[in-house]
């Protein structure tokens, strides 16, 4: 393998020189510089990335720590965190916090002992020690869509909740009343903000959420699907189920299936995120479709932005409605049925709305 020396030998310049040229530094002619990188292309040299951060105290490397590495929605904004990052000029490091604290420590413990430059969190159910340490201790770190209220960390995630209000708009229309929800985790900042949407959104139609139509899961199917059978046990079961996350839906459309009962003639179903999977669902599950890639790739700028000491932003982009056949189908008797779009709700929504 060449070494600098070889390629300093090479191009007839100094080994000085041709580190600053791989460093970019303004100082050497054109001329010298086209023969450094003539001689780095022909001997295929490579620089050494350790001891080049152990020089400039940087690794253009970050971490990434998702809370699930098997819902489809961490993945998709794992490639979108990747590409981005990559665009700068920066390699991404990912650690799989399975919604647990200690796991995200570790993680965190492992990402710090590399030198990442900067870290990207969205935290697993509720906040972890190593977490805040770092946090305060001067890590570039940025939250993407979880976030820890009482830390200062620039935040990117998305903002469902006029989605949410278009959402129990339109199951109202369709004539659903007794509306439940599947909530993630209360100590995670998404699990509370959705409950709290549905709930207020509700009461713009004048519905209440009784507590026996909420339910607690921890965003996997396992959990939607045992909620769902504690609702379809209930006297009075509901007639629409909002599940917080893809995998909760996943798991209460199971549940539906295996008492016999059909999406939605018998049961209404929706979801929080959108994912490829509910367009082939049978019916297709309506769904709260978050900017996934937007969010990934304004999460990795706001993080460079704070490593380079630029002031970086919070950012929330708005999700969007998606109409598919779950809830149920506009009636065909009495004057024509109004489009999502023109349902009316006390709080106007300004987010768009795709059918599928």
């Amino acid at each position: 393998m060449a070494s600098i020396k070889d390629v300093a030998a090479a191009a007839g310049v100094s080994v000085a020189t041709v580190s600053r040229v791989l460093n970019a530094h303004p100082s050497v002619s054109a001329e010298a510089r086209s023969r450094v990188l003539t001689a780095v292309a022909e001997l295929g040299y490579r620089p050494n990335a350790v001891a080049r951060s152990l020089r400039t105290d940087q690794t253009h490397a970050l971490g990434l720590i998702i809370s699930d590495v098997l819902n489809p929605y961490f993945t998709e904004l794992a490639r979108s965190v990747e590409e981005e990052a990559r665009a700068l000029g920066y390699s991404v490091i990912i650690g799989n916090a399975d919604e647990r604290p200690d796991l995200q420590d570790h993680h965190i413990r492992t990402l710090l002992d590399r030198r990442i430059d900067g870290l990207l969190v969205s935290p697993a159910d509720g906040a972890s020690p190593l977490l805040q340490d770092a946090s305060r201790g001067g890590t570039p770190m940025v939250f993407v869509d979880r976030w820890v209220p009482d830390l200062d960390v620039p935040v990117v995630r998305s903002d469902g909740r006029a989605a949410v209000r278009e959402l129990v708009a339109h199951l109202y229309a369709l004539g659903h009343r007794r509306l439940a929800i599947i909530a993630g985790p209360g100590s995670t900042t998404t699990g509370s903000e959705r409950v709290e949407a549905f709930r207020e959104a509700m009461a713009d139609h004048g519905l209440d959420l009784p507590d026996a139509y909420t339910g607690q899961g921890d965003f996997q199917a396992a959990s939607g699907r045992r909620v769902t059978e504690g609702f379809l046990d209930l006297p009075e079961p509901p007639e629409a189920v909002f599940a917080a996350d893809n995998l909760m839906a996943l798991g209460a459309l199971d549940a539906i299936r295996a008492r016999g009962l059909r999406v939605p003639e018998d049961v209404a179903l929706a979801a929080f995120d959108d994912i490829p999977w509910f367009v082939h669902t049978d019916p297709p599950i309506t769904a709260i479709a978050q900017p996934t890639g937007e969010l990934g790739r304004a999460a990795v700028r706001a993080l460079v932005a704070r490593i380079e000491d630029r002031e970086p932003e919070s950012a929330a982009f708005p999700a969007r409605l998606v109409v598919r056949r779950s809830c149920g189908e506009p009636h065909t008797f009495g004057p024509p049925s109004r489009t999502a779009s023109q349902i009316p709700t006390q709080s106007p929504s300004p987010v768009r709305r795709s059918t599928s």
